[in-house]
């Protein structure tokens, strides 16, 4: 019998995803001149990030049990759409989507690494920048760790993301045991006379951008559908439970990092938690924070490197280009899809720097799950509900506000930076060709699914 992970490993990975780079790095993007430097706007903003996950989350559990296999978007889409478009999105999964995330998180954790070994981002080993080189050695440790399969991977995703949670209840608990020293910042979180302005502005859609990243994982648990114990019951529990605990999380964080630093203390850093920690406690009891916050982050990429090779693995079955990664060990463990991510994702930790890492990953995530949300209204029209089908929750209202307000933030994007679109398109030309030429023997290929 084949190994299944279990609802506390899928919920965990929801949470794991999430809490990572988006929401120690985002704020520091957002208070910025051309931000939206307004606390009560900001938390607005979070909120909304939170509501159109959750909407992605109840549609994202009936599309995922009426097309019960892994591979996430790769799998919906082909089902949905067309075998093409399928291999477009699972080949922007694997060179771009999760190995970009990958390389945006071990980027961060090499920044809160540093304070631990008295270094600046600045210095280099052998010509090699001290924050990419420690990025590559965390890549390379989680690699080696899902290696091990199903079972080692989700018992040291769920350690992990306990040790994740409790980091963050203390982290939020300290402002308290400070009192009124610790609100330096001086801020106040009512709204002001230009708060609804700026709540409708094309800066607000921008920033959303930064948001959506944070939030991204929140669709997590759906990659592994195929491995998952009782899917019917377990895959609806871990995306909406997940999405919640962390929208709840995510407003508190930002809240104690608004009142702990100013903005300009906060402008454009990518360890914020190092921030506000040194500033409360001071440098010492600081570095304690810093290596904690290092070990939160590899919990978000062990957890990446759950889901992301699942769907290369997936791919691997259904296409014969890819037919070595559709293999996995006795322990469940997809060997070749995760050494194939693990490398893509050290070559992106030297060619791009984070900013351009997590916009075009954002970009690309928001396209493919805007997709996919909306082909819960051709699942409904096609009326191939099976029993075990979990309903999304207020429908159609769910999928059309996730809809339209990711339009909005993609809109946004497009305008502000056109060249995406370039970048974009240069990507999926090789999936494309790779897809006609060996479409022929694809169709060969019959009855090699495992799931």
């Amino acid at each position: 019998m084949a190994l299944k992970y279990t609802r506390s490993v899928a919920t965990n990975m929801v949470i794991a995803n999430m809490i990572g780079t988006g929401i120690f790095t985002s704020l520091g993007y957002q208070v910025i001149e051309g931000g939206i430097p307004d606390p009560f706007v900001i938390l607005i903003i979070w909120l909304v990030g939170g509501i159109i996950s959750l909407c992605g989350a109840t549609v994202y559990g009936e599309v995922a049990t009426s097309i019960p296999k892994s591979g996430g978007e790769y799998t919906f889409l082909t089902e949905l759409y067309h075998p093409l478009l399928g291999f477009i999105s699972g080949w922007i999964s694997i060179t771009i989507g999760f190995s970009a995330a990958i390389a945006g998180l071990s980027i961060a954790t090499g920044e809160y690494f540093l304070p631990i070994l008295g270094m600046e981002n600045t210095e280099s080993v052998m010509g090699i920048p001290i924050v990419k080189l420690i990025g590559c050695i965390v890549i390379v440790a989680v690699a080696i760790i899902q290696l091990g399969g199903v079972k080692v991977g989700g018992m040291v995703q769920n350690y992990m993301t306990y040790i994740k949670l409790g980091l963050v209840a203390v982290f939020l608990a300290l402002p308290f045991f400070f009192g009124t020293d610790a609100n330096t910042s001086g801020i106040s979180f009512s709204p002001s006379e230009g708060s609804m302005d700026m709540i409708f502005s094309l800066s607000f859609a921008g920033s959303l951008v930064w948001v959506m990243f944070a939030y991204s994982g929140w669709n997590a648990s759906s990659y592994i559908v195929g491995n998952l114990e009782n899917p019917k019951r377990n895959l609806p529990f871990s995306l909406m439970v997940g999405t919640l605990i962390v929208t709840v999380l995510y407003m508190l964080l930002n809240t104690v990092f608004m009142y702990v630093a100013t903005f300009d203390e906060l402008a454009f850093q990518v360890d914020l938690g190092n921030v506000v920690s040194t500033k409360l406690l001071g440098n010492s009891i600081g570095l304690i924070f810093s290596g904690v916050f290092s070990l939160a982050l590899i919990s978000g990429l062990n957890a990446m490197f759950i889901a992301g090779p699942r769907v290369a693995q997936q791919m691997g079955k259904d296409h014969v280009v890819f037919k070595v990664l559709g293999k996995e060990s006795k322990s469940g463990a997809p060997r070749a899809a995760i050494l194939t991510m693990m490398v893509i994702s050290m070559i992106l930790v030297f060619t791009f720097s984070f900013s351009d890492l997590i916009k075009f990953t954002g970009f690309t995530l928001s396209i493919f799950a805007l997709l996919t949300v909306f082909g819960v209204f051709i699942l409904r029209k096609r009326g191939n509900q099976g029993e075990n089908v979990v309903k999304s929750w207020a429908y159609p209202i769910s999928p059309i506000i996730f809809i339209a307000l990711t339009i909005w933030m993609i809109t946004y994007f497009v305008k502000d930076e056109p060249i995406i679109i370039l970048w974009f398109f240069l990507i999926i030309t090789p999936a494309i060709l790779i897809y006609l030429i060996t479409k022929s023997k694809n169709d060969k290929m019959d009855g090699t699914s495992l799931d």
